[in-house]
């Protein structure tokens, strides 16, 4: 079976025959399947109410475990967004009541970001949802498919610099908050 993607470049290897465009068989299926499984995620997480980033920042905080607590610069550098993006989206979280802003116990100049109760609640639901909503997305690969792209989707990863997470682990802040 042919697919769109098919199509474009049988156009361009008419329109172009010099060009090499085999590699718009790959990155122009991710783009498309990044669009439709934006569509599919939107359209889950809509009962949620989330404005864009707003899930992940919440997801960043819950998979950190207990206390559910990193700094803004974690969660900045984390999701790979700049630190005016994350105010704004801590702005909005926090007058949802689902985030709030803590004095950093080590540094009372600083602050950290931890869930509230809503907010652990509220993404606990939203990421059984997510998840659902891959899973079925994934559904039409068997397991040894699956396996096979996630391992050729990891490969493809490593090749770029790996993503600075800050001087400070998570994990390590984590362990401070319970001490």
């Amino acid at each position: 079976m042919k697919d769109h993607v098919d199509f474009v470049v049988g156009q361009w290897s008419r329109a172009m025959p010099e060009l090499d465009a085999s590699s718009m068989k790959i990155f122009g299926r991710m783009l498309r399947l990044m669009k439709h499984l934006g569509k599919e995620w939107a359209e889950a997480m809509a009962q949620f109410g989330f404005r864009e980033g707003e899930f992940d920042v919440l997801a960043t905080l819950r998979r950190a475990g207990e206390p559910y607590c990193l700094s803004p610069t974690q969660l900045y550098k984390s999701l790979l967004v700049t630190s005016g993006a994350m105010t704004n989206r801590l702005n909005h979280l926090e007058q949802q009541g689902l985030i709030r802003r803590i004095a950093d116990p080590d540094d009372k100049r600083s602050t950290l970001v931890s869930l509230t109760p809503h907010g652990q609640n509220r993404i606990e639901q939203a990421l059984i949802v997510h998840t659902q909503t891959q899973n079925a997305l994934l559904s039409k690969l068997s397991d040894a498919q699956r396996s096979q792209l996630e391992s050729l989707l990891r490969e493809l990863l490593l090749t770029f610099p790996p993503e600075d997470l800050g001087d400070k682990s998570p994990s390590a802040d984590n362990k401070k908050l319970h001490s």
